[in-house]
């Protein structure tokens, strides 16, 4: 499977998972952001490149491309001040946050099989 196919699927689960939690802010892969989109298929490039990396060194690895692009905390996620409520230590997120990034790191391993 290609990587961009995997990061579609990865952005589809994060998507319905924060459907489940009442977040109907993602907007479906064909409609988000090139940024967004892009910083998926980077996700994938890292867990593909690292096997063995953890959901927190998932997240680590996303707030150190947020940092290199210019974004920082806000308390809520705003693309254009490039302001996120995730963008803090993975131990700070809050349960139903980090558990994106598992979502995140077992659907790329699922699939990149």
């Amino acid at each position: 499977m290609k990587i961009e196919e995997i990061a579609r699927i990865c952005h589809e689960v994060n998507r319905g998972y924060c459907h489940s939690i009442g977040d109907d802010s993602q907007l479906a892969w064909e409609d988000a952001p090139k940024w967004q989109r892009e910083s998926a298929i980077n996700g994938v490039k890292f867990h593909i490149n690292n096997p063995s990396a953890s959901a927190s060194a998932s997240h680590e690895s996303w707030l150190a491309e947020k940092k290199a692009n210019g974004w920082k905390y806000g308390p809520v996620k705003d693309a254009d001040k490039k302001e996120h409520p995730c963008y803090v230590p993975f131990y700070e997120l809050p349960k139903e946050q980090q558990l994106k990034d598992h979502l995140f790191k077992t659907t790329v391993r699922v699939l990149g099989e």
